[in-house]
């Protein structure tokens, strides 16, 4: 007997568990893909460890690089698979509840306000130790940090406009500028990384020996690299959204990922423009 017929035979409704048709199956309730996200978040934390070690020549940079690489991997595609089979495939065989649209909007302001706090006890840490004094710090403030800051919050305008577009039920404007979000978003990530190569590999900006400097640039890595990874969270979010719209969900009256996404989006905008403030700008004002 299957995990279906049991389910029929309990409670008499011929209605299977939600997990049943998820992969792998014979697992009931239970999913893998929660669990494979899980993995490849504290995988990300370790490939961190990794670096210190590998700057230190503890360990080699293979395996930084492997531990990093599969890490991401391994959330992304758990992620995907997460969101695909709670609201993806299933999408238009749901009927419509406003007080289920409401729990996942609310649902979305707690996970921001939780996002608040930790971006929040960086910063308290930043704010802490600059009181010491940092000594001679680099100067961070550039062309590619301000026109990184300028497609961020251009890209913060698109996705605004575009869930405006499909309230109004214009969809093809809404694919455009939702499509125009996705990739200002991944020019951003982009511009990041190459950021992180100037500054480690040209500029020398590491955690050097000098405890000052160490101090400013584990806070600054540490402050940055989270909010690289909510953006690329976001990135993950937007393409999937995307997606959905070319496969022709969403209408005027069915949003609520669109707009969760958009509020997520606007967050990791607010949060890059207080960074440069506080860490690109504050470095040039020790």
């Amino acid at each position: 007997m299957t995990v279906a017929e049991e389910s029929s035979d309990d409670h008499g409704h011929g209605h299977h568990l939600p997990a049943v048709e998820d992969w792998p199956k014979g697992f009931g309730e239970a999913s893998w893909w929660p669990f494979i996200t899980a993995i490849g978040g504290g995988g990300i934390y370790l490939a961190a460890a990794l670096a210190l070690l590998a700057q230190r020549g503890t360990v080699g940079y293979t395996a930084f690089a492997a531990v990093a690489i599969g890490s991401v991997g391994a959330f992304v595609f758990g992620l995907f698979g997460w969101l695909y089979h709670t609201f993806v495939s299933t999408f238009w065989e749901r009927s419509k509840n406003h007080k289920d649209e409401q729990k996942l909007t609310w649902g979305m302001v707690a996970f921001l306000g939780s996002e608040v706090a930790t971006f929040s006890a960086g910063f308290i840490y930043y704010f802490f130790v600059r009181t010491e004094g940092f000594g001679e710090l680099p100067h961070l403030v550039g062309s590619l940090v301000l026109v990184n800051t300028l497609l961020l919050v251009l890209s913060s305008v698109t996705i605004h406009f575009a869930h405006i577009a499909l309230l109004k039920g214009n969809r093809s404007r809404f694919l455009g500028l939702l499509g125009a979000t996705l990739a200002l978003g991944t020019i951003f990530i982009g511009g990041q990384i190459y950021e992180y190569y100037k500054f480690i590999v040209k500029d020398g900006f590491t955690l050097g020996a000098d405890a000052f400097s160490q101090t400013f640039a584990s806070g600054f890595y540490a402050l940055t690299g989270l909010h690289g990874l909510h953006v690329t969270l976001g990135a993950v979010l937007i393409g999937i959204v995307f997606v959905r719209g070319l496969r022709g969900q969403y209408s005027a009256e069915r949003h609520v990922s669109v707009s969760t996404v958009s509020m997520y989006w606007h967050f990791v905008d607010a949060v890059w423009i207080f960074l440069v403030v506080v860490l690109y700008v504050g470095a040039g004002a020790h």
